[in-house]
Order: C-alpha cells, then sequence, then structure tokens
C-alpha cells in the first residue's frame, strides 16, 4: 500500500439509538450528515453493532441503564434504514460488540495497519459514550495513526456530554473535525 489507507467507522447507527428507545433529535440530524458523508467517502466502511440479548437488564450495564436496546438480531439492533441505504452497492463489514469498545474492531484495523499506513475516522452515537470508548482504544492500539471524530456526525446522550467528550477526545490527541 503505497497511499494512506482511509477507514471510517460508524459506531453504532442503530434503530434505538437513532430514533428507537434511546434516539434524541441530534441523534436524527447525525444520521442524516453521515449519510451525506458516506456518499463522498472512498475507503474502508465498518459499522460496529451494540449488541445485547434477552438478559440484558440484569447485565452490569443494564443495572446503571434500564433501557433494554439493541438485542441482537432485533429490528431496533439493525443499522438505521438511512445508513443501509446509504451503504447499499458499498463493501462494508459489521463487527458486533457486547460493551461500549470493542478490541474486536482493533483487530480488525490492525490488519490493515500491518499492510501500509492508516487513517482512523469514527462518527456514530453516543458521543460520550461508544464513540470516546472506541476512539481511545484505537489511540491508545494505533498511536502514531491520525485519529479523528467527526463532531457533526455524532451525538451524545445530551448536547453537553457530546461536547464534554470531544473535549476528552481533544486532549487525548483525537483531532476533531468541526465543518
Amino acid at each position: 500500500m503505497d497511499q494512506v489507507q482511509k477507514i471510517l467507522v460508524l459506531v453504532d447507527l442503530q434503530n434505538d439509538f437513532v430514533e428507537g428507545s434511546l434516539g434524541t433529535k441530534e441523534a436524527m440530524e447525525a444520521t442524516d450528515r453521515t449519510v451525506q458523508k458516506l456518499k463522498d467517502f472512498e475507503g474502508i466502511i465498518y459499522a460496529t453493532l451494540d449488541t445485547h440479548y434477552q438478559d440484558y437488564l440484569q447485565t452490569a450495564e443494564g443495572r446503571k441503564l434500564p433501557v433494554v436496546h439493541c438485542v441482537r438480531k432485533s429490528y431496533s439492533w439493525r443499522l438505521h434504514e438511512k445508513i443501509i441505504n446509504a451503504l447499499m452497492g458499498r463493501k462494508y463489514r459489521t463487527v458486533e460488540k457486547e460493551t461500549f469498545g470493542s478490541t474486536k474492531l482493533v483487530d480488525e484495523i490492525a490488519k490493515w495497519k500491518e499492510k501500509g499506513e492508516i487513517e482512523i475516522e469514527l462518527i456514530g452515537l453516543c458521543t460520550d459514550i461508544c464513540v470516546i470508548t472506541n476512539a481511545l482504544l484505537l489511540k491508545a492500539s494505533f498511536p502514531e495513526v491520525k485519529i479523528s471524530v467527526d463532531a457533526g456526525c455524532c451525538a451524545g446522550v445530551t448536547p453537553e456530554l457530546h461536547e464534554a467528550a470531544l473535549k476528552v477526545m481533544s486532549s487525548c490527541q483525537i483531532d476533531i473535525i468541526r465543518e
């Protein structure tokens, strides 16, 4: 690989986070901006899927966030229809994750890193939970790789938590894109 391989990570752009049990107006807006971004993106695309099971409320996460969401294979677990349509005809890989950050995602991206120089951009939901966790995991795993987060294609649990997460990522040398 002579050129830098661009990798775009779509974090949890699933029905429950966009307009379902944990959806917000900001998440819908970020999803619309993501559709636009996908039209112009050329590179490798990964989409993470927050994945839970029927026993979710008995898990450590479920006891702290008692809102059943993203139960595997349910409608709420699937990528949002706008995202599916934007990805139609494109190659992408999904990575199921049972917690906020994904070491499987790190392993997948490491395969590209072995082939040459990469750049990683993250977008998705929620900025203050899964986006930040995956961004920090990737930065810790690949400290010399350019990693960025497009703030306009992300949404947090609240606008305030979204901004706080962006500040933390910036302080950890993750580039924040604001357009």
